[in-house]
């Protein structure tokens, strides 16, 4: 499909998405590189009961403020990726 077909049905709201190879999609910006924190107890108890009463992971919460701090120190936007919801803490 050309790009200006391809725009065209984006712009009249046409489903594109059989013309996308969802295989090979990734995120910008989003590379990841694992890293281990340790917190003292009475830390990850708050950090679990945060996570419960917003329904998402313990890693969600930590990311997110994280991120809201970054944000609030360094004046970055806080990437779109951080607000979807992961699985619930187990």
């Amino acid at each position: 499909m050309k790009a200006e077909k391809f725009e065209r049905q984006f712009d009249d709201d046409i489903d594109i998405t059989p013309a996308l190879d969802v295989a090979k999609a990734k995120r910008v910006l989003q590379n990841q590189k694992r890293v281990n924190v340790d917190f003292p107890i009475w830390m990850i108890d708050s950090l679990d009961r945060e996570a419960r009463k917003l329904g998402v992971t313990r890693q969600s919460v930590i990311k997110i403020w994280l991120a809201e701090r970054l944000e609030a120190t360094a004046n970055l936007p806080i990437r779109q990726a951080l607000h979807t919801a992961e699985s619930p803490v187990r």
